[in-house]
């Protein structure tokens, strides 16, 4: 556990990546493989739910430091994070204990929620009097379920591999999936026998680059094939031994969600692997993607909701045929086989090709991204025909050129506190438009600010809060900002009965007065422009 959280410590010391990578490679070249096995899983963003109330564990904290209620809460006002809060308010650790990190974690994290509370309050009360400094930090955000560290999955990725001499693809596909940290998954995850492939895993996620700059400067266009990119579910669908995987590009299997492309699958040819977008589709069009969220948040899929979104999944890519790894061909080899596979599997229905766009020149695809919704897209794919499907980003191969997002002007009416290293700043922050003479709340926001916007306005926050509900401030409606948005539908769920698709700040309006700011009917007048989706 010293070392985990040493660990955690000198990746939240640095911002440089090759500095992260090298703490890592470091820890995992001597670390047990029952400690390894789980530093793997939290440095790739996985945590425990919230294992106790989050009341329960701050009163707990007060008993044990001697605080009062009311210095308690001015501390966690200051602080804004109640893993840190309760780390720097309870005494100095009075023992040690050198447990290594997978004991502290499978027999006593795991094992709280099946204890009686008093059990729980022992168990969290012995865990402080052990631990100090950035250990004792590290297990109340374990426990309190806000666990975030400074690294991605492919950060991790490249420090196994160097560890491990194991080539990264080879590390990330392994990794892929449902894996389980035990000492036996570590030691097969570094093995340098690479001929372990599991059944059930989707390979690495290819992904693209923003394109940021003209079009010519991409050379011939007849170099690339080109696409509509649309608004679903990037999934990998894996067919093998006549079982169906589906796999979201967060590496969670959402194969029951779809029993419809599952029944599609059974069509194909064992030993294939597919890559495209899971879209709710009908009448041959894709439908909000509102109504495919309202499919995802069912706990059991009823004939009527089966019924109002059908799904299918657009096949842009093929990985693997008849078992053999095809992410070395070229991208045109593997389209010509997607086409050909497609063609034979009677899986039209539920399972469909992406369409692909001209290319002749480049007037004739920017025409058509000028389409892109009216299309009901959010732009263009434009993919090299000669290259490899690779892993995570390589810059060059594939560029995604998305449409300018709808933008209004709005007033900010609430703020709390973020998360990590903003749980101590309001920057989650709520906009609202005009109604009538009041101001209506259509859209939550968090990212676009800078830094030193962020302080300032968190520091206006706290002075003009008009009222409290629990963590949520009421403002003076003063400030107004430039938010963008993606996709907009009618909604019965929010006040203003609009909702828009990933919300965010394009700048803080310091120019305009709150009355400036829109109109909820300039958001309506957008929707009866034909930006719903139909």
């Amino acid at each position: 556990m010293k070392r985990f959280a040493q660990l955690f410590g000198e990746i939240d010391a640095t911002t440089r990546t090759s500095e992260k990578v090298d703490a890592m490679v470091r820890y995992f070249a001597d670390a047990p493989p029952r400690n390894a096995a789980w530093a793997v899983y939290f440095l790739s963003g996985n945590r425990p739910k919230r294992l106790l109330n989050a009341r329960v564990l701050a009163a707990w904290a007060m008993d044990a430091a001697g605080v009062p209620q009311w210095l308690f809460d001015e501390s966690y006002e200051a602080v804004g994070d109640l893993a840190e809060t309760i780390t720097l308010l309870l005494p100095d650790a009075e023992r040690a204990d050198d447990r290594p990190l997978y004991a502290w974690v499978e027999e006593s994290l795991l094992t709280l929620p099946s204890l009686p509370e008093a059990h729980q309050r022992q168990a969290i009360l012995d865990a402080w009097g052990t631990l100090r400094g950035t250990e004792r930090f590290v297990w109340n955000k374990l426990i309190t379920g806000a666990w975030r560290v400074g690294v991605s999955r492919q950060l991790v990725t490249r420090a196994l591999s160097q560890v491990s001499g194991v080539d990264e693809g080879t590390i990330a596909h392994r990794l892929t999936g449902a894996w389980t940290p035990t000492a036996q998954a570590f030691e097969a995850l570094v093995a340098t026998d690479t001929r372990d492939a599991d059944r059930t895993r989707p390979y690495p996620f290819f992904l693209a680059y923003a394109l940021d700059g003209e079009l010519e400067a991409l050379g011939e266009p007849q170099v690339w094939q080109v696409e509509w990119k649309w608004d679903g579910i990037r999934s990998q669908l894996v067919h093998r031994d006549g079982i169906t995987h589906i796999w979201s590009r967060g590496e969670e299997l959402v194969t029951e969600r779809f029993p419809e492309i599952v029944e599609a699958a059974s069509f194909l040819p064992d030993g294939t692997v597919l890559d495209g977008e899971i879209l709710p589709w009908k009448d041959n069009a894709p439908l909000p993607f509102a109504q495919l969220q309202r499919r995802i948040g069912r706990v059991r899929l009823s004939q009527s909701i089966l019924a109002d979104v059908p799904v299918v999944l657009v096949a842009y890519d093929l990985l693997e045929s008849d078992g053999v790894d095809f992410r070395e061909r070229p991208l045109a080899e593997r389209r010509a086989l997607l086409e050909t596979t497609l063609a034979s599997a009677r899986a039209e229905a539920r399972i469909i090709i992406s369409p692909l766009v001209a290319s002749s020149d480049w007037d004739v695809v920017r025409a058509a991204f000028n389409r892109s919704r009216e299309m009901h897209a959010e732009g263009l794919m434009l993919k090299r025909r000669d290259v490899t499907y690779g892993v995570g980003r390589r810059k060059g191969a594939w560029w995604k050129w998305k449409v300018q997002p709808y933008s209004l002007d709005a007033v900010m009416v609430y703020a709390q506190a973020g998360s990590g290293r903003r749980a101590s700043l309001n920057t989650d922050m709520t906009f609202a438009l005009w109604d009538n003479g009041a101001l209506v709340p259509f859209a939550k926001a968090y990212s676009g600010l800078t830094d030193e916007e962020l302080r300032q306005l968190d520091g206006w926050i706290r002075q003009h809060t008009i009222e409290k509900f629990g963590p949520v401030r009421r403002v003076e409606p003063v400030h107004v900002f430039e938010i963008a948005f993606e996709g907009i539908q009618r909604s019965t769920r929010h006040k203003a009965g609009i909702a828009v698709r990933f919300p965010r700040i394009i700048r803080w309006r310091t120019d305009k007065k709150p009355e400036d700011a829109d109109s909820l009917s300039a958001l309506k007048l957008l929707l009866e422009a034909g930006a719903e989706r139909r």
